[in-house]
């Protein structure tokens, strides 16, 4: 067996672990005889296997050996004094001292730079080289330097193909939302994400300090999880143990946290101004005079006319976020181990918050050599979610941001808190715990056992087996209590207050708890081996897995105080509990073959027999095939006499068919719910049975045809590389309801049908330069992601005029009507097909259908969402001497956003929507006159105006650390010491200038994106 094979072959088995040197020594004879010695020994890698034809020499002489196919050696007539000279392509050498010893057994070290020419893969790793799936990775190593505490918002701008969105920075839901290479779907667009072999949930809350790389499968690669990989595949891969002393890590870093953007509202002179301008439209009387919209400026009495900024009233200026990370990696040529632990802490942004976000997680990664045939891993993780809330959710607090009238006082000059906007809503009081607490605990265990065995008889023969087993308990308890607001009583002098009691009358608590449990088992037997010029990898293998839950609820009312939060002390009354459980199964046939001939032609063939228990029997089962081929043509005589500008050239396709499974269970058999009333019988009420909807006995997979063309060239060495993809899906058999509607009176639903056909086309392209000049390093790296589909079916409702349809259009393009101005004057209403009561500074609604009038067939399907087509990636790298420094830009366009806030008599304008509004003296303005909610035509009915182009340009990490002089941490006894500063979100560049570009389409009612600045340290013993 040719020797790089062999490495390529352990790769495979261990998923590209790192290795480091060492030997293990026998005694040192007491006396040493004068003649020549006859040595013998053998050499492995860290896990203990045999390194076949690794060449031995003895060093100033031209004496050597090289390694048998058990890694075994020998050497005669060896000097006591001599150094051996180990060299392995693809390990780095190492020169081992005799003194005197005749039996000699060593460890070599994976060559970092050979490990980085390997790329993780479904069930394996391959050589970069010879890969012909579009798969793209980034490593640990670079998601540490975002300071984000949520991984999915790391990845984009890094990894081509990746398309993410955040919509909030709530300290525990601040992840965006992922979708690889765009929509495809009407459905569920989620990918599937595996960790360390098995699919998983929680990547997201994963410590970035334990992840070896993240890899993306995109095209056919994916087809090896079949009926789930339509969606793509995310691939992460912890860190295992080096061979070595151990080592001792430390890591430490302070973020100072606040908002990207928090819109700027009007303030209590110009509010006031504005209830004058809604009440006059109105034919009502003003309701301030000029002298109180003064004194609302002047400052003059706080009491009476404060000027209340209501965000300066709860957000303060810095919230604080913190992590710690220890880390302990080594082993021997028989054990290997990485064992870490890590805790965080995220503030929420309001004064005296009760939101935060507290975890601690803890692995250990070990892998041991029984023999030189049987190797083991055993993998334990463990981690600790606590999410704490008040009783109000983030939305019903901003809301009440938002609606905060400045000419109310949120909170009174003497320090208490001031009246509520409504229901009790004074976000003063709702974002702390003074009424009460949301404590949500998810402990997460996950566990793998693995063991690979070599077939000594057979070259090249391998099994390996793997059970996982995976268990989440989840608890959530909700106390609510009442609370204490106060207004200001105006039949009593002196700035009274009024205390009164708001929220719930007395104190309610609920309780949630979930248990999730997931077992896998697989099997796989592996084929590896190289025949001269031909080099084979293949496995077939065997994957079951079952999922199973239980949930039980519970909630009572009237507890005699508010000091005493268990269920037990509340009132009989009301009370109530009910629970819910559910089992889940799926088994899978898989398997792959990879050939390459000399590294240049290659193949890959991988498919998988997937079922799973949401079809009827006889639909359960799937087959889901993937084939890709590439040609390396710079390895061509041709080429190298003829194209030399070119170092490396390949091109590659590649087509896969991948199902996606992701809907609700049991919707082929008749489903059936209780009724809320029923049949009293002896005094008790029995509840009736009915059915919820009728069966699809045809249901079954979405199926997705995934074409891929892809080249990749490197100039001038590895100085300039490029690399880029065309892809094409055909999504077919997507879950959609037929037109048609069922009679009300049934009490049913039709069924979902597999009937929605759906393409998504776009290319990715990444452009990379290094070089150094003298000692300086630098690196520039470009990304481009486009990705753009179109529904092509799904039983859309007959005669819908043209520029009304779906079909045709960008999932989820939105139906509005088109603005195209505001009108200046009344003359302009009646002279235009208009809404009846228009009136001038309203916003002109465009007649699409030239009939003279506005109606609901004047609105126009937009092809435009709130998910970007295009994403951008610029990152800059640079070393010199002990500094480094990291810039990513990240940029997205291509989306939209409906944004339109909850202004008017209820409460609040943004500054922006006011300042340039019609009036009967600014006719020429950019914003329509001043409404009351949503009583104008331009705002009750949906339209183009508020549909806000959320195009964006992000700085989105930077980072520039120091890295102590190893002579000076070899005096303090250090490995290394590098301290940094960094930074995430800290300048965005856009045209939404109100809200942050990524906010979520509705009235503004949401929590911020974050602006992190952070400082830390890494220390390594």
């Amino acid at each position: 067996m040719i020797p790089r094979y062999v490495k390529g072959m352990l790769l495979l088995c261990l998923a590209g672990a790192a290795f480091r040197p060492v030997y293990a020594r026998a005694p040192i004879p007491a006396v040493w005889q004068q003649s020549n010695i006859n040595i013998k020994g053998k050499v492995k890698d860290i896990n203990g296997n045999p390194l076949p034809g690794v060449t031995i020499l003895v060093k100033d002489t031209k004496k050597g050996t090289t390694s048998d196919e058990k890694g075994n050696f020998s050497l005669n007539d060896v000097k006591k004094d001599a150094v051996l000279v180990f060299q392995y392509i693809g390990f780095d050498p190492l020169e081992v001292k005799v003194e005197g010893r005749t039996s000699i057994s060593t460890v070599l070290k994976e060559n970092q730079k050979t490990l980085d020419e390997y790329v993780v893969v479904g069930y394996g790793t391959q050589k970069k080289v010879t890969k012909t799936g579009a798969v793209s990775s980034v490593k640990g190593a670079e998601l540490q330097q975002s300071p984000n505490v949520n991984i999915s918002n790391s990845l984009v701008g890094r990894i081509p193909g990746i398309i993410a969105v955040n919509n909030s920075g709530e300290p525990g839901y601040d992840g965006s939302r992922i979708f690889i290479r765009g929509r495809s779907t009407l459905g569920n667009s989620a990918p599937l994400t595996v960790i360390d072999g098995f699919p998983r949930d929680g990547f997201e809350r994963m410590n970035p300090n334990d992840i070896e790389s993240v890899s993306i499968l995109k095209d056919a690669a994916a087809a090896i999880y079949g009926s789930r990989a339509a969606n793509g595949v995310i691939l992460v891969t912890t860190k295992r143990g080096k061979g070595g002393k151990p080592s001792l890590s430390y890591g430490y870093n302070q973020s100072f946290v606040t908002p990207t953007r928090l819109p700027k509202m009007a303030d209590a002179p110009t509010y006031a101004q504005l209830v004058n301008e809604i009440l006059k439209y109105g034919g009502d009387k003003p309701r301030f005079t000029d002298e109180q919209i003064k004194k609302f400026g002047d400052g003059s009495d706080p009491w009476l006319y404060p000027n209340t900024n209501w965000y300066d009233a709860v957000i303060k200026n810095i919230s604080l976020q913190n992590r710690h990370d220890l880390s302990l990696s080594g082993g021997t040529e028989k054990m290997a181990y990485y064992v870490s632990l890590g805790s965080l802490f995220q503030d929420g942004i309001y004064k005296n918050s009760a939101t935060n976000y507290k975890q601690q997680n803890v692995r250990a990664n070990l892998d041991a050599t029984v023999n030189e045939n049987i190797r083991l891993r055993f993998d334990l993780a463990g981690r600790l979610e606590n999410r704490n809330f008040p009783p109000r959710s983030a939305g019903s607090i901003f809301r009440s941001l938002m609606r905060g009238r400045p000419t109310e006082n949120a909170i009174w000059p003497n320090g208490l808190p001031g009246p509520d906007i409504e229901y009790g809503d004074n976000p003063v009081v709702t974002s702390t715990n003074d009424i009460g607490y949301t404590n949500d605990k998810n402990y997460v265990v996950n566990g793998n056992l693995a063991a690979v065995i070599n077939i000594p008889w057979v070259q090249g023969l391998f099994v390996d087996g793997a059970f996982a087993y995976d268990q989440n308990f989840n608890f959530v308890k909700s106390w609510v209590k009442p609370w204490t607001l106060y207004t200001l009583d105006p039949n009593k002098p002196g700035h009274q207050l009024n205390a009164a009691s708001r929220g719930v009358s007395a104190p309610e608590l609920s309780e949630n708890y979930r248990s999730y449990r997931q077992a896998t088992v697989n099997f796989k037997v592996n084929y590896v081996r190289s025949f001269g010029k031909h080099n084979l990898s293949s496995f077939i293998a065997f994957e079951q897995a079952t999922f199973d839950g239980d949930t039980l609820n519970a909630n009572r009312r009237y507890f005699i105080s508010d000091k005493l939060d268990q269920l037990s002390a509340g009132g009989d009354k009301e009370k109530n509990n009910y629970g819910s459980g559910f089992s889940f199964a799926r088994r899978n046939y898989f398997g792959r073959i990879s050939y390459n001939y000399k590294e240049t032609y290659l193949f890959d063939f991988n498919a998988r027999y997937d079922g799973t228990q949401n079809f009827p029997r006889d639909r359960r089962f799937g087959f889901f095939p993937g084939a890709s081929a590439g040609w390396v043509l710079s390895n061509e005589n041709f080429w190298k006499k003829s194209i030399r500008a070119l170092d490396y050239f390949k091109i590659r396709a590649s087509w896969g068919q991948m199902g996606n499974d992701q809907i609700p269970s049991f919707q082929y058999l008749s489903t059936y719910g209780f009724s809320s009333g029923g049949v009293m019988l002896g005094g008790d009420l029995n509840k009736g049975i009915y059915q919820l909807r009728s069966p699809n006995e045809a249901i079954t997979w979405e199926v997705a045809n995934n074409y891929d063309i892809g080249i990749e060239a490197k100039l001038l060495g590895d100085k300039l590389t490029f690399e880029g993809d065309y892809f094409y899906t055909r999504r077919s058999n997507i879950l959609v309801s037929r037109s048609q509607s069922m009679p009300a009176y049934t009490g049913m639903t039709l069924p979902q049908e597999n009937l929605g056909r759906v393409e998504n086309k776009g290319f990715e392209i990444v452009v990379a330069h290094k070089n150094d000049i003298r000692k300086f390093h630098y690196e520039i790296i470009g990304t481009v992601t486009h990705a753009e589909n179109k529904i092509l079916f799904w039983d859309e409702v007959p005669g819908v005029p043209e520029w009304q349809k779906s079909t045709g259009k960008m999932i989820d393009a939105p139906l509005y009507y088109k603005a195209i101005g505001i009108y200046k004057t009344q003359d302009e209403v009646d002279k235009s097909a208009h809404i009846s009561g228009a009136r001038a500074g309203d916003v002109i609604f465009a007649d699409i259908d030239n009939n003279g009038k506005i109606d609901d067939l004047d609105r126009v399907r937009i092809n435009r969402t709130q998910d970007p087509t295009w994403i951008f990636g610029l990152t800059f790298i640079a070393k010199f001497k002990n500094f480094d420094f990291t810039m990513l830009w990240q940029g997205a366009t291509g989306a939209s956003q409906y944004l339109h806030t909850e202004s008017g008599l209820i409460g609040n304008f943004p500054e922006a929507y006011v300042k340039d509004r019609w009036t009967e003296t600014n006719t020429n303005a950019s914003w329509p006159r001043v409404n009351d909610r949503d009583r104008e035509y331009w705002v009750s009915r949906q339209n183009s105006f508020w549909f806000w182009n959320t195009n964006y340009v992000r700085l989105k990490t930077l980072d520039l650390g120091y890295n102590l002089p190893a002579k000076v941490c070899k005096r303090i006894a250090l490995q290394n010491l590098r301290v940094y500063v960094s930074g995430q979100n800290l300048l965005t560049i856009d045209k939404v200038k109100i809200f942050d570009p990524e906010a979520p389409q509705g009235s503004g009612q949401f929590y911020p994106q974050t602006k992190i600045y952070n400082v830390g340290l890494n220390l390594t013993f």
